[in-house]
Formats: structure tokens, sequence, C-alpha cells
């Protein structure tokens, strides 16, 4: 170029510099970088005209450059590469802005002012008025072909393969950025060849509204052949391979629905070049806003504005935009709406399951309802002989399933499972649901159930499972889960359950209200009673025979109590109702009294007798408590968990007085409510059970003697437990080999008694007269003497009641029919007056009255205490009246 060709820099740079423009120097290297030391400054501050004398005078330079952004007044630069031009990326852009409302703005901007660079590209300069220059943007790209490679590019690949080489076909240059102008020319472009301008110059450059410009930027961005990947939120998850057959709700939709159809209410179609269609926003009135069909892998939605609910720049498919307007997000639970919806409404094929692998059943007690205990094989037979028939069998049930994908579908399907009869062992009483199973000793236990409890309860007896979305086949499997345990509290937290209740446990077959036997072990609908045999029990004979009847008695009275040292008949009578007791219980209602079983000497056989009950029927034992709260507590225990239908209270002190209200409160309540220890939860059972006492020279204080009844051995010699020569032997091992004949003997005895009629004896026991009555019939029957014939005697087995009834003898023998106060009483009666138990000292006067009247009207013996007030002096008084004589009226 010669010298009159050389462009004057210097008057360009003045140019530019008037626009309000910072103009530098460029390198001649090919790098189009300023050639200043350091152009960090002149992004704050403007380049002066001295500083431009300096660069630019003398012809020295050969390339001049602008800063854009804020310090050139807010201006930026798009960039069409020559790569651009060639490709009709340029023309597209033109024809976008023609069709789409934009052709002035277009117009404006390219003849505004427009250079074309070396390589074939152009530069459009304008000014931004409304909001700051936006940064270096790239606005449309593709991968570059392989025989575009350059050398250093195919080392790249080589080194690394999966290296993506990009081509940039549009770019913006904005706040920061640098940008080469014409004239520039020579080694300032690699290439040696000018910089030239098309149009307009720094003083004719368009000036773009914020929005227009977008509009501008958008029409480019929707040139890029390599739009952002689909991200995981705008996604559903990694598509994998279905079973063959089976479509998702999704790529049906996607296959079968238009555009049109998903976005029309926010989109307008404005034309289709090729397969992409152009759209713009409701509300719009030029640009384009989103485009379809531009990727060649798939038909997605592109959206280049931020005023929509779509994010700007990130792809959809139709699955994802459909559940994104329709369901307000595309998370994984918008998704899994989305697609429950498209399939309800008939898209995709249906879902397949994958079943849950059967869970087998664990072991354990098999459950039976009483009513189908005998298995059909041997249901038919019929054994001669209560001692030789064969044990029972029971029949296991099917294990249920449950879905609990819903919390609410599995409390009702739990209740569902539990009103079907289909839950082994899992009954309802006072407190809620409960389990009977046995402790290691093969005793029946009673366990209320907690959460933890019905959780781990159900997790054995029934299979629970959440239905899940299959990640293979986006179908769905069953997942086995447990019930959670909030579930297992709303359950427990009920009113009532629909299971059956249960009202005790017997150990035996026993007899049914209506006289029928129960036999069948397990639960037994018509009574509530679960029955958990001691022993194997034997298949009785339809009918009780007189040979059978005969046979049982010699077992039980010839063989197991011949050789007991009865202190009376009433004793051994006594003991033989009681061991009747746990067969009769369900025949009667109402509480049973405490069983006294005492002897004149330990080695007297106790311990036998209750090893008979525990070996028939099984007991629970417990030592006696110190207090009247320690016993409380116990036979609450024993009631609450235990399921042995006798309760023994052990070896109580030698000599000891049995003198307890809560004892007398138990033994006349038909039923006990309580505090369950170590909660507030307060419950009632039924008092079911029978009591006894063992000990050696026992006797009895206050209200327990009425609620008594005694079993007495006396052997009558020194050292009792070397006694030998019995008729079975040592009993125990006795009991071990016939305990289920002795059962089926007992059982033999009630069957016949009710063959008979059930005849009872008319007998008076108070709050157990009923129980007496039957029971007195009962041994009737069996030929058994001494029922309660010992009334009398009885009553030198209570301290207390042989006590006033001396004192009372004392006071009508001394002061007659005279009225008197408690005070003259303990002075004229101070040898025989009642005394403290613990401390045998004599009451005060005060306490002697409250003991009086405490005492008013109760007949000792054949006398009784009166109480009189004197007005005349505001006291008690006191006489002691003798039955059947007749007195002279108290003066009042």
């Amino acid at each position: 170029m010669s010298d009159a060709q050389t462009p004057d820099l210097r008057a360009h740079a003045r140019e530019m510099h008037d626009a309000g423009l910072c103009v530098l120097p460029v390198r001649t290297d090919g790098s189009k970088a300023p050639d200043v030391r350091s152009w960090m400054a002149y992004k704050v501050n403007r380049s002066t005209p001295e500083e431009h004398d300096q660069w630019f005078a003398g012809g020295r330079r050969t390339g001049i450059g602008i800063v854009t952004g804020a310090v050139s007044g807010n201006i930026e630069l798009i960039e069409f590469e020559g790569l651009a031009v060639r490709e009709g990326v340029l023309e597209g852009v033109a024809e976008l802005a023609l069709n789409s409302g934009l052709g002035d703005l277009w117009k404006a901007v390219t003849t505004g002012w427009a250079d074309e660079t070396p390589s074939g590209g152009v530069h459009y300069v304008v000014m931004v008025s409304g909001r700051p220059a936006a940064g270096n943007v790239k606005l449309a790209r593709r991968l570059a072909r392989v025989d575009e490679y350059t050398p250093e590019e195919r080392q790249r690949v080589a080194e690394k393969p999966n290296t993506k080489i990009v081509r940039v076909l549009a770019e913006t240059r904005g706040e920061g950025g640098f940008m080469v102008a014409a004239p520039s020319h020579g080694s300032t472009h690699p290439s040696g060849r000018p910089y030239t301008r098309l149009s307009g110059g720094p003083s004719t450059m368009a000036t773009v509204e914020p929005e227009d410009l977008d509009a501008l930027y958008a029409l480019c961005r929707a040139h890029d052949a390599m739009p952002t990947e689909e991200k995981a939120k705008t996604a559903p998850r990694p598509r994998r391979e279905l079973p063959a057959g089976h479509v998702r709700p999704g790529d049906d939709f996607e296959n079968k629905v238009g555009w049109t159809e998903i976005i029309g209410n926010e989109f307008d179609a404005l034309f289709t070049r090729g397969n992409t269609t152009y759209l713009r926003r409701k509300g719009k009135t030029k640009g384009i806003s989103a485009t379809t069909g531009h990727a060649a892998d798939r038909d997605r939605l592109y959206v280049f504005t931020t005023s929509t609910v779509f994010e700007a720049e990130v792809p959809y498919d139709k699955f994802a935009a459909y559940t994104l307007l329709n369901y307000g997000g595309t998370s994984s639970d918008n998704f899994k709406q989305a697609a429950a919806e498209l399939r309800r409404r008939g898209y995709g094929s249906e879902a397949p399951r994958r079943r849950l692998s059967s869970v087998p059943a664990q072991g354990g007690a098999p459950f039976n309802d009483g009513s189908s205990a005998l298995h059909p094989a041997t249901a038919e037979e019929i054994e001669p002989d209560f001692e030789t028939g064969p044990e029972l069998h029971v029949v296991h049930p099917a294990r249920p399933e449950l879905d609990i994908t819903n919390e609410a579908d599995a409390v009702d399907g739990l209740l569902a499972i539990m009103a079907g009869g289909q839950l082994p062992d899992l009954y309802k009483r006072s407190g809620g649901p409960c389990w009977v199973h046995q402790d290691d000793n093969g005793n029946p236990l009673t366990q209320q159930l907690g959460n933890d409890n019905l959780r781990a309860y159900l997790a054995d007896h029934v299979t629970t499972y959440q239905v899940v979305t299959d990640p293979l086949t986006e179908g769905t499997k069953e997942v086995r889960e447990l019930l959670m345990p909030k579930t297992c509290g709303t359950v427990l937290g009920r009113k009532d359950w629909p299971l059956p209740p249960l009202r005790g446990i017997v150990t035996s077959p026993v007899i049914r209200l209506d006289g029928t036997l129960l036999q069948a072990p397990g639960y037994d609908t018509a009574t509530g009673l679960y029955l958990q045999p001691r022993v194997p029990l034997r298949r009785l004979q339809p009918h009780v025979s007189e040979a059978s009847l005969e046979k049982a008695k010699e077992i039980i009275f010839g063989q197991m109590l011949a050789d007991f040292p009865w202190a009376q008949p009433s004793d051994r009578a006594h003991f033989i109702g009681a061991l009747l007791t746990p067969i009769l219980r369900p025949y009667f209602h109402g509480p049973t009294p405490m069983f006294i079983v005492s002897a004149t000497a330990p080695g007297s056989g106790k311990s036998l007798l209750k090893d008979i009950f525990k070996a028939c029927f099984g007991i629970s034992e417990t030592a006696w408590p110190e207090n009247d709260t320690e016993l409380r507590k116990s036979i609450t225990t024993q009631l609450y968990t235990t399921g042995q239908p006798v309760v023994v209270l052990d070896n109580l002190p030698n000599g000891h007085i049995i003198k307890s209200p809560v004892l007398s409160s138990l033994l006349t309540a038909e039923h006990w409510g309580d505090r369950v220890l170590g909660s507030t939860a307060s419950v009632t059972m039924p008092n079911n059970r029978l009591w006894i006492v063992t000990g050696n020279g026992l006797r009895t204080g206050g209200d327990n003697l009425r609620r008594a009844m005694w079993v007495r051995l006396d052997p009558n010699c020194p050292d009792p437990d070397q006694r030998d020569g019995f008729r079975v032997g040592d009993l125990r091992p006795w009991l071990r080999a016939n305990a289920s004949t002795v059962v089926a003997a007992l059982v033999t005895m009630v069957r016949s008694w009710v063959a008979a009629g059930a005849p009872t004896i008319r007998t008076r026991k108070g709050d157990y007269s009923e129980w007496a009555t039957i029971v007195a019939g009962l041994l009737g029957h069996l030929g058994v003497t001494g029922w309660m014939s010992d009334r009398d005697d009885a009553i030198q087995q209570d301290d207390e009641t042989q006590e006033w009834a001396a004192f009372l003898i004392a006071w009508s023998e001394k002061l007659e029919d005279n009225v008197v106060t408690a005070g003259t009483a303990l002075t004229s009666l101070s040898e025989h007056v009642p005394r403290y138990a613990k401390t045998g000292e004599a009451p005060t006067a005060k306490v002697l009255g409250n003991w009086l009247k405490a005492r008013d009207g109760r007949y000792f013996g054949d006398r009784k205490i009166k109480l009189i007030y004197d007005s005349h002096r505001c006291q008690n008084t006191y006489r002691v009246d003798v039955h059947g004589r007749a007195l002279q009226p108290a003066l009042q």
C-alpha cells in the first residue's frame, strides 16, 4: 500500500474520540489485542487526544481499536464470523428479522456502523440505551468438522478423544471487551488483509433499546447449533429400555401431540424454516421468543426470553413442557404426576408391576379360632377312653399381604385384615390390642402392644410392601417395607379394634356357660377365652359312662390325694373344690375366695398341693409383698401379663396374720382396675384367677376371714418330710408322667356332673354364694363330704375375731347391759381389751372408742357392739347386745 493509500489512523482516532469512544492502538502480531502496557485502566478512563498523537502520529501504526462498554458510551459489538457469512447464518438472521417484525431495526443496525473483517465477517456497532452494556456472549456456535481442524486441534482430540472443537458463528463484545475497527490493516490481522468500512461510522451508529437488542440476539441464538443439554430439572430421569411392547406415557404423548396443543397459550407460531418453527411470546409484537424443531436429535422447545415460565436457553421436550405448564415445575414428583395423568388419559402402555417375592411365614405357635381345631384326617375318630386319645391338631392360616404405600390405605387395610381374622393370637382387651405367647417355661403370657410390639408382630405375620416406580421399566414394583411407627401409633390410638376380645386364658378344657366343653386349643369365639393347654389334651369320649367316672375318681381320690394328712374332711373337700374351679371358671359369674393352704409344720405337703395345680393348669408364683402398695402392684402385674389361671403367694412367714385391705378388695372384685406399672394409663381386667397363699400356722385378720377357704394339713408326727409308703410313690415324678391323665380325669368329673343336670346345693358364702353352691353340688355328685363344714373352726383361725369375741364375752359378764363410755370399758376390762397387733400394747380410751365405733353393729360370735350417742353429754357410749336376748331400750 503506497503512502497515498495509507489510512490516516490519527484522523480516524479523532473521529472516534469525538463520538465518545475510547481508542487504543492494536498490536501488529496478529493477536488483535491492544498495544499498550496495561489496558485495564482504559476500561474505566478514555484515552486522550495527546495519547492518540503519540500513538498514531507519523503513520507508525497499522491497527486501531475501541474498548467496548461504558467507557465508550455504552456500546456493544455484534460480530458475525466469516464462517457465519459463508454458511448463510447472517442471511438467516436478516430473514428472521424481516419475518418477525424487526426489519426496520435490523436495517438501522446494519447501516448505522458496519465494518467487514479480513476473514469476510461483519462487525455491527450499536449503542445501548437504558441499561449498562452486557458482557461478552457467544450467540451461535457449531461443532467443527474434522476437515476444519487445525494441527493443534487434531492433537488435542488425539490426546482427549471426547474433546469438543467448537466454531463460533456469532458473538458480542460488551463491557470490558475490545474490537479492531476499520481501517486497520497490515499485520494487524494474521492474514494481512485490511478491515474495511461497509456503512456508516461512529457518528451514525444505531442507538438500540435493551428489549430490541435482546430481540436481535434471539435471532442469532436461533441459529445456535449447540443448544444447552437438557438439565435434570427440565427432563425426566435417565431413560432406560422398557420391556418389549411397553411405551412410556411421556414418549407416547410426544409422538402424538403437537407443540401448539402444549404451548398454544404461551406462544404464537410465526413461520417455519426447514425443520425449525419460530415462536413469539403472547402479547409481544415483534421479534422471536423461542424455537422448536431446531435440534437435529430431538424436537425441543428452546426459549430465548426470560419473560416466560420457561427457563431461558434451556431445552424442553414436549413431556417436560407439558409438566412445567400443568404441574408448576419439573421436579421428579412433578414428572410422576404428569406421567400418571397421561397414563390415565390413555397415553403409553400399562406399566408392568414386579410382584413381591413370596415371604415365608415365620415359625411360632399356630393360630386357631377354636371352631376348626380338629384336623380333618382325625375329626371322625372316637376314642373309647380319656386316657388314650390322640392330641388335637391345628390349622395354619395363609399369610396376608398389605400395600402400605399410602398411610391412610395402610391403616384401612390393616383394620380389614384384623376384621378378617387373619392375624394369629392377636386380640383386644382393656388398653388395646394384645397378643398371647409363651415364656421359656411354656407358660402363657399376655403382651399389651406398643408401637414397636405391633410393628414387630406385623413383620412376622403380614407381608407389607410399598409400590414404587421401577427405574428399569418405569412401571412399578413392590418393595418389602415395614409399617412406619407413626402408622402403628395411629392404629393403637383408636378407641376400638376389629379384633376378637380376649376375656381370659385357660390352660385346660373348661365348661362354657351353656354347659358345653371347650377343648379346642386356641381362641374360642363363644367365650372369648384362649385355651393354651398346660399338658397334651386327650380326646374325650362323647359321653361319660359310670365306669369312666369311677376311674376318674380312683385316679384323683384313690391315688393322687390319698396320702395327704388332711386336718379335717373339710380341708380335703376344699382342696378338691379348688382343683375343679379352673375347669368351672367360665360357668359361673363373680370372684372366688382365697384358698389358704396352711400346715402345722414344714414338710407336711403344702408344696405338693401347689405342684398339683402347677402340673395340671400352671401357676404364677410371687412372693408375699412387704406392704399393701407392693401387693397392689403384684396383683396388677399378675392379671395384666400372666395367663396362668392360678396365682400362688408362696411361703408366708410362719404364723403370719393375713390382714390386708387390698387383698380384701381383690377377693370381692369381679374386675380389677389399676394403673399400669411405668405408665399413666389405667386398665380394667377381669378377676378370673384362683388366689392361693401357703405357709405354716397362718391366721387371718380383719375382713379376710370371710374371704378365705382353709386347706389345712396336720401330719401329727415329727419330721413329716420323712414319711414314706405313698400309693403313687414320689408325687412329682408321678405328676410329670400322668398330668395329662389327671386333667382328663378332672374334666371327666365335671362333664359327668353336667350330664347329670348340673345339680347344685344351696350354700351361703357371701359374695361367693354362686360359686359355693355350684361346687357344693359338684362335690355332692362326686360323693365328697365336708364342703364348708369348718365354719366354726375357721373362726378360730382369725385372731381378730377371737380376740374381740373374748372381749365382748368379758364385757357382757362384767358390765352386763350397762351403757358405758370407751374409757370406762378400758378401765373395767383392761385385761381383756384388744391390743395393737404389732406391739401388743393396750389402746388409749380415744383409740378404743374409734375401734368400737368402727365395729358398731358387727357380731363377734353371738355378741355385737351397739353405739349409743349420749346427747346430754355429747359423747358416744356403748353396750354389748347378745343375739336373741331381749333388752330394754336405751335412753337416747
